[in-house]
């Protein structure tokens, strides 16, 4: 796989940005999937190694006692092929206002998962779902043959239990990714074109929808330096940079949890293994890192840009 790194560090052009207040802990749980998604960012697929122990899992849970985290963003991967997952969710309830779970749908549909809607509904997850698109060329395009169809019948159960539901309480996103080197449209134009044709088209119903901009890194990155477009894309997003958007980066509040403990302000500089530091500038670890301690600056590269192009992008949608 060709590596962005080198070309998002060698000239950085990116604007300065500090940490505010800790709000989200994003635990990354492994990088196992059972899907292989051209867009994926995490590189994550069916023969990933990456799985986050129990020990780890009980640092996090630690550390979410002591700290002032008010939402538990779980992802992945397939965050549910853990086998701790459940243990997780179980053990933190309690202690946060809000988990979300960033699922691929399909893992729902798998051998050993059939209760899983029935327990996300009862520790009142949040499903932040992907779907990107709301035809089914486009969604097996870049997700895989069969996904889309797959997707179309977990949603149902979903909806069966709750989820979607006007004043259930039981909250499901959906992710629009784009399926190429180009900015997403605007976030509320799509939703209502999602809501309006799923509904018609599958009777099916949902929340909100995110547009999140594909970042330059991993496999995303590779495809683009292979067909020769990697530059091109990092112009466009620079061009759309919008200075707005920096109030609002999910970087400002949020800490992320490597599989093995270790702390990113993200998961896009995770994924390019750019960590965040603590005492001595040495790499801080989920068991043993003091907030009090840990470096203020966020560690900032090119790919940045794509978190602030147009209407900006986060692991919660549009930012503007």
């Amino acid at each position: 796989m060709l590596d962005t790194l080198p070309f998002l560090t060698e000239e950085i052009t990116f604007p300065p940005v500090k940490r505010n207040s800790l709000d989200t802990l994003q635990v990354n749980l492994g990088y196992l999937c059972n899907q292989q998604c051209t867009h994926c960012h995490v590189n994550a697929g069916p023969k990933r190694k990456e799985i986050m122990s129990k020990d780890i899992i009980d640092s996090i849970i630690t550390f979410i006692k002591n700290n002032p985290v008010k939402v538990l963003d779980i992802t992945g991967g397939a965050p549910e092929m853990n086998p701790n997952f459940k243990y997780l969710v179980e053990n933190s309830a309690s202690y946060v206002n809000k988990i979300i779970d960033r699922c691929n749908l399909t893992i729902l549909s798998e051998p050993g998962y059939e209760n899983y809607v029935e327990f996300l509904k009862k520790y009142n997850v949040e499903i932040v779902a992907s779907l990107p698109c709301y035809t089914e060329d486009n969604v097996d395009k870049q997700r895989g043959k069969g996904v889309f169809d797959s997707s179309i019948r977990i949603i149902k159960l979903l909806n069966a239990a709750g989820y979607g539901e006007d004043n259930s309480g039981l909250v499901l996103d959906f992710v629009y990714n784009p399926d190429g080197p180009f900015l997403p449209p605007d976030q509320k134009v799509l939703e209502s074109d999602y809501k309006q044709i799923l509904l018609k088209k599958y009777n099916i119903k949902f929340n909100h929808l995110f547009t999140i901009t594909n970042m330059p890194i991993k496999r995303f990155g590779s495809m683009l330096l292979s067909k020769n477009l990697f530059h091109e894309y990092m112009q466009s997003l620079k061009l759309s940079f919008n200075p707005e958007s920096m109030q609002s980066l999910m970087c400002l509040n949020m800490l992320s949890v490597s599989w093995d403990g270790y702390l990113y302000d993200c998961d896009f500089n995770q994924m390019l293994d750019v960590k965040v530091t603590g005492d001595n500038d040495k790499p801080a670890h989920i068991s043993s890192v003091s907030l009090e301690n840990i470096s203020k600056n966020i560690q900032i590269a090119e790919h940045c840009y794509g978190c602030t192009a147009g209407q900006g992008s986060s692991c919660g949608g549009a930012l503007i």
